[in-house]
């Protein structure tokens, strides 16, 4: 078997290695994947396994940027991973994930999540689960009510929108010291600036993106840094509520709508998991924020046997909302791949010891649970 980079020219067995694994596409999903596919391909963000000349599986690295406690850095997001029906059950997909993962190394990203159609493959190359896209269903009229005390300017959004949007973004997650969101880059957010069927608008610090689900209405996102943003976009959506009973929104657990609400009481919550793995741990270290006011120094014991840079002895130092790793020696709180990158995502210490992925002393529990303290989430499917 051999991996090597798709080009171009194999966009043919992609679509079928697809259609295979997820389904058919219609012409004109055929004809937008055509779009999205060469300009991956020509970056080195779409792999394949061969067998000779035969396509056997896929998948690509899509350009993300995640922030952890207010800080962004570029993350590898993993999609299309396909197996040919009579290739699986043979340790393709495995080694496969290990080139993705050494090719994520290459570009530059220090994490990498996905969204996982079944966790095995994933964690035997040291994936963990760290948080969800939470899609709640708020009533329409509950919504509309949400007014804002002052005036807000809401404006539409197309295309050439992309470079602001992406700055009021940065804004409000570093504002509010998110964790686990993600945005995509200028070149993706052009091309969903140009949805025909979807609603978009922005503010100074702000924006919502939605559109019409059958009688209800979907909201992709609404990411706000002031209580006036919140309730203006809000509201504005919440105004369909003649036509529209429901609202499917995809929400942060503690996103202040849901504390916004006059009625609050019974909430049905749709969760879709996702993984994260650390590629490159000083990296991932120096690009994660802090709290500012933690000041800690940890021995932290790691393996991993897929991106062997990360494995050893690290002191992990933490002080004034940055962070950093040097290599160490000692007896320190053990962990594999997995277990860091739970870690990583604000899994309390307790948890991963009961779950066996983290073991050693553990003097440094508590150090570590307000270290990483987060509640990631993604408003994003990819």
């Amino acid at each position: 078997m051999e991996i090597r980079d798709l080009t171009p020219d194999d966009f043919d067995d992609v679509l079928d290695l697809r259609w295979r694994s997820f389904g058919p596409l219609s012409p004109a999903d055929q004809e937008a994947w055509r779009r999205v596919f060469a300009p991956v391909a020509v970056e080195g963000r779409y792999l394949g396994a061969f067998d000779g000349d035969r396509l056997m599986a896929a998948a690509r690295l899509r350009p993300f940027t995640q922030w952890w406690h207010g800080r962004p850095q570029p993350m590898a997001g993993v999609a299309g991973v396909t197996v040919n029906p009579e290739d699986r059950g043979r340790g393709v997909a495995k080694r496969l994930m290990t080139a993705v993962l050494g090719r994520a190394a290459e570009l530059g990203d220090a994490v990498s999540a996905l969204y996982p159609a079944t966790s095995p493959l994933y964690r035997a190359v040291g994936y963990e689960h760290a948080g969800a896209q939470n899609v709640v269903g708020i009533p329409a009229e509950r919504l509309r009510t949400l007014r804002p005390g002052v005036p807000v300017e809401l404006r539409r959004m197309g295309p050439d929108d992309a470079p602001e949007l992406l700055r009021v973004i940065a804004r409000v997650h570093a504002r509010t010291r998110a964790s686990g969101p993600i945005t995509w880059d200028e070149r993706t957010w052009r091309l969903l600036l140009a949805q025909a069927n979807d609603f978009r608008y922005v503010a100074d610090d702000g924006y919502a993106v939605y559109r019409w689900d059958g009688g209800d209405l979907e909201v992709d996102s609404v990411v706000a840094a002031s209580e006036a943003t919140s309730r203006a976009l809000w509201s504005l959506i919440g105004s369909a509520s003649s036509v529209a009973q429901t609202v499917f929104a995809a929400v942060a657990p503690d996103d202040p709508v849901l504390w916004s609400l006059e009625e609050r009481t019974k909430e049905t919550v749709r969760q879709t998991r996702w993984m994260l793995r650390v590629v490159d741990l000083p990296a991932a270290i120096e690009r994660r924020g802090y709290p500012a006011q933690v000041r800690a120094e940890v021995l932290l014991e790691v393996e991993d046997a897929i991106l062997p840079g990360n494995a050893g002895t690290w002191r992990l130092t933490v002080a004034d909302g940055a962070g950093r790793v040097e290599a160490a020696s000692g007896e320190g709180t053990r962990v594999g791949a997995g277990g860091l990158a739970a870690l990583y995502a604000g899994v309390p210490t307790a948890t991963l010891r009961l779950s066996g992925l983290l073991t050693g002393p553990d003097a440094s529990d508590a150090a570590l649970d307000t270290i990483f303290s987060a509640r990631p989430y993604m408003l994003q499917y990819f």
